[in-house]
């Protein structure tokens, strides 16, 4: 028996390969198909079943792509309607994986075709259960992101109650709870650092699972949660009616364009999104770009600032990283990159196009500034709960995530300085004020991280797990 846990820590997703005497499934598969497909061939195993626990909304599963590939069968839960073939299955229904059973369990809540899948060894012991959004290591899925659902958010949280008391907490207490998302993702809100655990354990330690009212439950599970994402519901449509093959993406995206096919498509509204580091980034780009780094939470970022999932996107990206950027793009729904900078930023100015640049100082030199008694005005770009766990005193917050709701509140003839927590989200939000008419910003390199190594004085600590 393998079980195996593919996790995609930009967005924070669990995937799950299961093979058994040549025969395999997948279990909420990520976007691209060629991880899975390796596994099939060095494991001599042919995909039987496609599972899919709901209809994601924070990004675009891969379960299309396998049936093309494989011929395997897509299974949701009861109620599931797609614009494409597949199994919906019964609860309790029972399938077969060489000499392991897995049963599907309806644990609607999340979302009402919500299942989870119990897993039987050889012997029929229960071994594992993947939880899909249901219940996380240390906390339960949100109940708000149903698409075109009739149901209240308390509605849809009752019936969470129901599944986790009914379907879950009665397994044994050493079944290894699978999740389909860790910490950072925007499905929970107190999610685990871990990506799996005891059932028995999540008894002790899980809020959502403790002795409490149906009431109660719903009052705690709905406490603190944030806006979810923009593009939540776009990718959850794209999951239940189609989209098209990654190759077909990959193929279209992969074009090299010189800079004045560049400079007339940014005329026709075409996003220079630029992946550099945000160091590179801030030393010169090209005005009108926005910045959102390869390294950080690209995904995730993008799919919260970029509203249109088919504007068409030019990249500038190393060139060894296109592909690694199309597809990150395109595990978010946006499907529309129609290629990168040929020769980067170098070519660009070769060609005698303007670049510009953010001016940024460190931290020991703000520090020195605000001894001097200087007019220091400070923006925090992090998350409101980041905020209140800890920020610079004095400072005022325009979180990244919100900009877009925000993006005349400051004063154009101030001087701001900005900081996140390493540089990455204030650089970010810095390239989007200076493409809406601000040009007195500057970034503090490295962030909070190099501000605590200063004395600029900060508030008291507060635990981020106690701020929802």
């Amino acid at each position: 028996m393998k079980v195996e846990q593919i996790y995609t820590t930009c967005l924070a997703e669990a995937a799950y390969y299961i093979e058994s005497n040549g025969e395999a499934v997948v279990i909420d598969p990520m976007r691209e198909p060629k991880p899975i497909l390796d596994r099939l061939r060095e494991d001599q195993a042919k995909l039987k079943y496609i599972f899919e626990t709901h209809f994601h909304a924070d990004f675009v599963s891969g379960h299309i792509d396998l049936h093309r590939e494989t011929g395997a069968p897509i299974v949701f839960g009861p109620g599931a309607e797609a614009g494409y073939d597949i199994h919906v299955g019964k609860d309790n229904e029972e399938f077969k994986i060489g000499d392991l059973t897995l049963k599907l369990l309806h644990t609607p809540g999340h979302t009402m075709e919500s299942a989870s899948f119990l897993l039987f060894d050889e012997k029929g012991k229960q071994h594992c259960v993947f939880t899909g959004d249901c219940l996380f290591i240390g906390d339960v899925g949100r109940p708000d992101l149903a698409v075109k659902s009739n149901l209240t958010q308390e509605d849809l949280a009752g019936h969470l109650y129901n599944s986790l008391r009914n379907k879950l907490m009665p397994l044994n207490d050493d079944v290894i709870v699978y999740p389909n998302h860790g910490a950072g993702s925007a499905c929970g809100k107190l999610m685990s650092e871990e990506t799996f655990d005891t059932l028995g354990h999540q008894k002790e330690v899980n809020y959502a699972l403790q002795d409490m009212s149906k009431a109660e439950f719903i009052e705690k599970v709905l406490d603190g949660l944030a806006t979810p994402p923009q593009y939540f519901p776009k990718n959850a449509m794209l999951n239940k009616g189609g989209y098209d093959s990654l190759d077909t993406i990959l193929e279209h995206a992969r074009r090299a364009l010189d800079p004045e096919h560049v400079n007339k498509l940014m005329k026709d509204g075409a996003l220079l999104l630029d992946t550099r580091e945000h160091v590179l980034f801030q030393k010169e780009y090209i005005p009108g770009s926005v910045n959102i780094g390869l390294d950080g939470n690209f995904a995730s970022w993008v799919g919260t600032l970029i509203e249109d999932l088919n504007q068409p996107i030019v990249l500038i990206v190393e060139e060894e990283r296109i592909d690694e950027a199309i597809t990150r793009l395109a595990r978010v729904g946006y499907n529309n990159t129609v290629g990168y900078l040929q020769g980067c930023i170098k070519e660009w100015k070769d060609s005698g196009y303007p670049v510009d640049s953010i001016e940024f100082i460190s931290a020991y030199r703000l520090d020195k500034l605000i001894d001097a008694d200087e007019e220091v005005n400070i923006i925090d770009t992090r998350r409101k709960s980041e905020y209140e766990s800890e920020h610079v005193m004095g400072s005022e917050v325009l979180t990244l995530d919100t900009i877009k709701d925000h993006i005349n509140e400051l004063d154009k003839d101030k001087t701001y300085y900005m900081y996140c927590l390493t540089g990455y989200r204030s650089a970010s939000l810095i390239s989007i004020l200076k493409n809406n008419g601000y040009s007195k910003l500057i970034n503090i390199e490295g962030g909070l991280d190099a501000i605590r190594e200063t004395d600029i004085p900060l508030s008291e600590y507060v635990c981020p797990t106690t701020i929802l």
